[in-house]
């Protein structure tokens, strides 16, 4: 039974992204009050105009709550009335692949002065083993409230799959762990009010290594497949055939795509949270640093791929018009954190490509100095392009017309299905050029 005292506590959300929003509408629909934070004004004006910057998330449920159950702020002055506090900022990486927790050092130290006892502090951020214990802890203690007397400190993993739409946020297990006891009792609490299972781990670290796991198996996983699209294209094999018939098999095996290199936050990024903690114990993950450089072959090959296409009658790419279509990371989002698209036409525009691309999601794109925007998908626009590129396959792309006025395609998510292959469709791992 969860005391009804849970569902009287105003949470505080630092950090309004992909994770922080959705989770602060999970509070908000169980009837929590809620308090948003974050330094990003032009989300806190869209919040405040009732205009969302998620898919997902609709202009008409912000309005719902917006001044009733939810307020808004640039600045984390309004912290001491919030009864719990939840950390969703951004933990990227330095140019040299090492954890930039500069976000979440700024947020303690930011905190720390303003907590107040009895309040529970969850960091939801995706971090390496021992951030909770080692960063963010010390860093609240210097308060002068003890964890786990005074204050209660938690680690739950965010598991959000930003354009999932087979699973929704709360149905999603939810990993929980505490610096003590009573932390763990807290947080399990607070967040049965809007998950639908809680699973408990016995530390922070484990909650934390378990986030670099989940990731770091897609990493892995991902980067090999595409390496075996490239190996697929050099034997004239069509991946997505191989991949069909091995998913065939019932047990041991979980079927990965092929596509223009991993993006996101959290994919790309983990691993190399791995690593470098691996680093700081004086072990290396071999398996890590191949799929890091083996990510990096796909992008290269597609561009390889592109060219020898528009070399087929000539010699020269340089004025040839490409049109790209998605270029945010995945599918029915507007991320475009990591994209595998920006380096790919970065390279074709240095090579004097004459580039456009559509995107429902991204209306304009700086790439260097050139900026670029969005154009409609029409019948006369497909036929003036030399080929049409496939790297995002958002569900609202034209397929039919993509596939029936183009010139040629090449398809880097097999959007077109393989089945359907013709003398103008290319395939990434179709094993044609």
């Amino acid at each position: 039974m969860i005391p009804k005292v849970e569902q009287k506590k105003k949470i505080a959300i630092i950090g309004l992204g992909y994770v922080g929003l959705p989770l602060a509408m999970l509070f908000l629909y169980q009837g929590f009050k809620v308090i948003g934070i974050d330094t990003n004004e032009n989300k806190i004006n869209d919040i405040l105009n009732c205009k969302s910057y998620l898919p997902g998330i609709s202009n008409v449920e912000i309005k719902k709550f917006i001044n009733k159950q939810l307020e808004v702020y640039s600045n984390i002055e309004s912290i001491s009335e919030a009864d719990v506090i939840i950390i969703c900022v951004p933990t990227p990486l330095k140019k040299d692949s090492e954890p930039d927790l500069s976000y979440l050092i700024n947020v303690g130290e930011n905190l720390y002065s303003r907590v107040k006892k009895g309040q529970l502090i969850i960091l939801e951020s995706s971090t390496f083993p021992g951030t909770t214990r080692e960063i963010l802890q010390p860093i609240l203690e210097k308060s002068g409230l003890k964890i786990g007397t005074d204050l209660f400190l938690a680690y739950s993993p965010e598991r959000i799959d930003p354009g999932n739409k087979n699973y929704s946020i709360k149905d999603i297990p939810k990993i929980v762990s505490g610096m003590t006891g009573e932390c763990l009792t807290n947080v399990f609490n607070l967040y049965s009010n809007i998950f639908n299972n809680i699973i408990k781990v016995s530390t922070p670290e484990i909650a934390e290594m378990s986030k670099l796991l989940e990731n770091s198996y897609r990493f892995i996983n991902i980067s090999f497949i595409n390496e075996l699209a490239i190996l697929c294209d050099l034997l004239k094999i069509n991946v997505w055939e191989v991949i069909e018939a091995a998913s065939t098999k019932p047990f041991g095996f979980s079927p990965f795509y092929p596509g223009p290199g991993i993006g996101g936050h959290c994919i790309p990024v983990d691993p190399l949270y791995l690593q470098w903690k691996s680093n700081q114990v004086g072990k290396t993950s071999n398996i890590i640093s191949a799929a890091s450089f083996s990510n990096q072959l796909v992008s290269d090959h597609i561009l390889k791929q592109i060219v020898k296409i528009l070399t087929l009658n000539k010699n020269s790419v340089e004025n040839k018009k490409v049109l790209i279509c998605g270029v945010t990371y995945k599918k029915d989002i507007n991320d475009m954190r990591e994209s595998p698209a920006i380096p790919i036409i970065d390279s074709l525009l240095k090579k004097g490509v004459k580039l456009s691309y559509h995107d429902p999601f991204i209306m304009e794109l700086k790439i260097n100095e050139q900026v670029l925007r969005s154009i409609d998908i029409t019948k006369n626009t497909l036929k003036e392009f030399d080929c049409v590129v496939i790297l995002t396959d958002h569900s609202s792309l034209p397929r039919s017309e993509i596939l029936q006025f183009s010139k040629t395609v090449y398809d880097t998510r097999n959007f077109s299905n393989y089945k359907n292959i013709n003398a103008n469709l290319y395939l990434l791992g179709g094993g044609q050029i």
